[in-house]
């Protein structure tokens, strides 16, 4: 079976090699016929320390690697500041 990959927006670094993940998801309303917006949290495995908040990353399903993290940071691009 293929390992799932999502992509999200790091909305916290302060632990140590992980990083919290904010993957937003859009669907439409059964019932209602409209554009319905629901985002969920997961914590990643980020080995060196390199992504900060506000950076887009990849993340990759993995085995448990703690009570809480069974994904991994496989890629992302930097935010861009002005």
């Amino acid at each position: 079976m293929p390992k799932r990959l999502l992509q999200g927006v790091v909305v916290s670094d302060k632990q140590d090699k992980t990083v919290v993940v904010r993957v937003e998801r859009r669907f439409t309303h059964p019932l209602l016929k409209k554009t319905v917006r629901r985002s969920k949290k997961y914590h990643a495995h980020d080995e060196g320390n390199a992504w900060k908040e506000g950076d887009t990353v990849w993340i990759e399903e993995s085995r448990p690697l703690s009570k809480l993290k069974h994904w991994v940071v496989v890629q992302g691009e930097k935010r861009v500041e002005v």
